[in-house]
């Protein structure tokens, strides 16, 4: 049973929308390259988002069952919930306010760690590799020269039917 682990990150200052810009990015990958993305990019948020994901590994390394090796964690799934925002009033001509909307956001990052392979013993004949094309079956030689003979009267017969058309 391969190990999973979160770790949630409640009232951070951004937008849900912003934070979930960046979580795309890591979503899906390997903790190690996650991080490393998430390190060199220009949005401030991901300096917050770094550290649920270290919160995350974190966690995963502490419970029953982990392997130990935090090179076969990956980010499962990150998301960024809309967190409760703060009003604010900007003054505005003519004695009116304006509202300014401070939103917040909780971000959840989910790591798993990939299930061990078990190669299986080859049975028998041996597998073809991925995306190679089925070998078919070779053909007799008397078979394949008579379509070339066919193919060959029909290019002949074509021919004279437009040197005719073309006289008429």
């Amino acid at each position: 049973m391969a190990v999973q682990a979160h770790a949630t990150a409640k009232y951070i200052r951004t937008s849900a929308q912003k934070a979930g810009l960046v979580m795309d990015l890591i979503r899906g990958r390997d903790v190690n390259s996650a991080l490393a993305t998430l390190k060199f990019a220009r949005k401030s948020v991901a300096r917050d988002i770094e550290k649920v994901l270290r919160s995350a590994i974190a966690n995963a390394t502490q419970k029953d069952g982990f392997g130990g090796d935090v090179e076969r964690l990956f980010v499962n799934a990150c998301y960024a919930n809309q967190g409760p925002s703060q009003k604010r009033i900007r003054p505005a001509p003519m004695g009116r306010a304006f509202r300014v909307v401070k939103r917040t956001a909780h971000l959840t990052v989910q790591v798993t760690e990939k299930p061990s392979r078990v190669i299986a013993p080859a049975e028998g004949a041996p597998r073809r590799p991925r995306g190679a094309a089925p070998k078919r079956a070779a053909k007799s030689s008397a078979a394949a020269g008579a379509k070339t003979a066919k193919t060959a009267k029909n290019r002949v017969t074509r021919k004279r039917q437009k040197a005719v058309a073309g006289k008429a």
